[in-house]
């Protein structure tokens, strides 16, 4: 049985991780046109650089929560796939070994002429975060963050996209689902496949659809979830 999870930010909150779109978050400190465009990386690749550095070191110290690890531990029962807009690696190490990054992986770097160049994508190791003005990717260009910036297309949609299409079971977690394309994932959902939304705020989703709205926070709405979906289903 096929179970496909879709995360937000919320997923990652309780971990400690600074979101971007709440009032305390990340573009309250930055301005988004800065640190997370093509042209902020133009005017000012350094700036850029520092901050994604900065957020490396900051991902690090924190640890996956039990909703991560609820979510990895659904694999003991399902075939599963999590499809995160997340850029941290918090599933990985809770131990999810399926995971498309919609929006890029922060502890990963790539060529700034041709970010999506297999050949230079490249992960930092704990002892190697820091990347400086001068490092260089394959192709000879400055490294810059391995991260889908706004205004640039998102290679993996179409992954993710067939993996929901396959779904028996999703679950969507810590997601305002206002943040396109992640957003339209759910229209590739087949009609009869249950799906689950964990999120403690109420959620504007204007679906034409049943969806069952546990509203808890990741941990607590994965604990609920378990109990109702992993009794006596196997892959």
């Amino acid at each position: 049985m096929k179970v496909v999870v879709l995360t937000g930010a919320g997923m990652s909150a309780e971990s400690g991780v600074s979101t971007f779109r709440d009032s305390d978050g990340l573009w309250e400190q930055y301005n988004v046109e800065d640190v997370a465009t093509p042209e902020g990386w133009a005017r000012d690749p350094q700036l850029v650089t520092d901050f994604y550095n900065n957020l490396r070191t900051q991902i690090l110290q924190k640890e996956p929560n039990l909703g991560h690890k609820l979510v990895a531990e659904l694999e003991k029962q399902f075939d599963v796939t999590v499809v995160t807009q997340n850029v941290d690696d918090l599933h990985e190490r809770a131990g999810s070994t399926n995971v498309i990054h919609l929006h890029g992986e922060l502890m990963k770097v790539t060529s700034s002429r041709n970010p999506n160049d297999s050949r230079c994508i490249r992960t930092l190791d704990k002892e190697h975060l820091i990347v400086k003005m001068g490092d260089c990717a394959e192709d000879g260009s400055q490294l810059r963050p391995f991260i889908v910036w706004f205004g640039e297309p998102v290679p993996e949609i179409e992954r993710a996209a067939t993996e929901c299409m396959q779904a028996d079971i999703f679950i969507i977690i810590g997601t305002s689902l206002n943040v396109y394309p992640a957003a339209g994932l759910t229209q590739y959902v087949p009609p009869t496949t249950p799906i689950y939304l964990i999120d403690p705020k109420p959620v504007q989703w204007n679906a034409a659809r049943n969806f069952r709205h546990i509203m808890k926070g990741a941990s607590e709405g994965m604990t609920e979830l378990m109990k109702e979906i992993g009794n006596g289903m196997k892959k």
